[in-house]
């Protein structure tokens, strides 16, 4: 009895101690007792992305019903009673490119040359990777565009709302760039996705100032893309461009870039002796011999209107010219807004591909020129109209050439 009385009168004692002493309740944001600076986890997405991956998973879809339905509607002579498989129609052109080199390696014992130095080892790379978990190489390769593209329609979402304060800018950059006529080489296993993924994310560390980050993403971009060099000099140019406080130290970071083309080029001549294999490679089978932007363009449009090749190759080249009046266009639009490392990386970009002997590739190229887009979507805040008139014009296309990449015809 006595020992709870005394019991009691301690409670008692401490009541009136906590009433006194006793601090407030510290705020549901604040950091953990004994841990003053720890850190709290954040989710990398935001409320705003969700109608984004929304966007980006519908379009997947009406790619997917796209292609499944061409395997039905365009089979040979049309006798066929059944389809090829789903997953054969995503083995065009390149993919047996980066299979190849996945699976076997550059040199393989045994094979002729077949130009495959042309191609830069980080999609392959990537590839063999997710290969060791996921059985099909080609189910590997739709994996490795489809996350590497979420990713960066994320990214360009972001940039593009640097560029404006208007809600919903980076909403319809997303919308035009998932509706180019070439979108479809974002869901199949080619490198532009993977490119992006990197590059995107880089653009916006840059324009953040994070320049270590931005180097290290432009280094992984280059090894899966010779496009990743475009990039290393828009950096450069945003560097000395930027008007904010600079630690000339940075400009170290910015060679990084450079480094997977040199050790690329370096393991090539150890195995041919040529320190441009790559580059070679391209000449010989894709006609990038230097010429004249003049005798490219002519080249072009001689394949494309004078009867020189079979109609559906004859439209891809018209496709072509049509990719670089867009391009030229854009470049001259940067260069008049004075974004002069934008219009670095278009007119490098521009440049590499409009000196061959004719354009090739330049509509999927167009997918990596996300200053298209972003200007696409800030013009339409004052000209909605231009998201109906891209729409009805750009749907079509992107349908069309589903269609003839899935079927086995050259899309660009």
């Amino acid at each position: 009895m006595s020992f709870s009385g005394s019991n009691n009168r301690e409670r008692g004692t401490d009541t009136t101690f906590s009433t006194r002493h006793t601090p407030p309740p510290l705020p549901p944001d604040a950091p953990a007792a004994g841990l003053p600076n720890s850190p709290r986890w954040q989710s990398p997405f935001r409320p705003t992305d969700r109608p984004i991956i929304v966007l980006y998973i519908f379009t997947r879809l009406g790619i997917w019903i796209t292609a499944y339905s061409a395997g039905w509607l365009f089979v040979g002579d049309g006798t066929a009673h059944a389809p090829p498989s789903f997953m054969a129609r995503w083995q065009q052109w390149d993919w047996s490119y980066f299979l190849a080199i996945a699976r076997d390696g550059y040199f393989p014992a045994g094979h002729a040359r077949d130009n495959r130095e042309a191609f830069f080892p980080g999609f392959p790379f990537a590839l063999r990777m997710v290969h060791t978990v996921l059985p099909s190489w080609i189910a590997a390769g739709l994996l490795i565009s489809f996350a590497a593209g979420l990713v960066a329609v994320l990214a360009l979402a972001r940039i593009a709302q640097q560029y404006s304060t208007e809600d919903g800018v980076g909403n319809r950059a997303v919308l035009f760039f998932l509706l180019s006529p070439c979108a479809i080489f974002l869901a199949v296993g080619y490198s532009e996705a993977l490119f992006l993924a990197f590059a995107l994310p880089c653009w916006l560390a840059a324009k953040k100032g994070n320049w270590p980050l931005a180097s290290g993403l432009a280094c992984l971009a280059t090894a899966v893309r010779i496009n990743g060099l475009f990039l290393a000099a828009a950096l450069l140019v945003l560097f000395l461009t930027s008007g904010k406080p600079r630690r000339y130290r940075n400009l170290l970071w910015l060679g990084l870039p450079v480094l997977p083309v040199a050790m690329y080029c370096w393991f090539l001549h150890s195995r041919t002796g040529d320190w441009m294999a790559w580059r070679h490679a391209e000449e010989r089978g894709w006609y990038r011999q230097f010429h004249s932007p003049m005798q490219a363009w002519a080249h072009t449009w001689d394949n494309a209107f004078h009867h020189l090749q079979t109609t559906p190759y004859a439209w891809e080249f018209q496709l072509e010219l049509a990719a670089a009046v867009v391009g030229i266009a854009l470049f001259g639009l940067l260069l008049i807004r004075r974004d002069w490392p934008q219009a670095t990386y278009i007119g490098l970009s521009l440049l590499a591909l409009g000196t061959s002997y004719w354009y090739m590739s330049l509509p999927r190229s167009s997918l990596l020129w996300w200053p298209l887009w972003i200007v696409l979507a800030t013009s339409s805040s004052r000209r909605p109209q231009i998201v109906t008139s891209y729409v009805c014009v750009a749907g079509p296309l992107l349908t069309i050439l589903t269609i003839a990449f899935t079927s086995g015809r050259w899309a660009g």
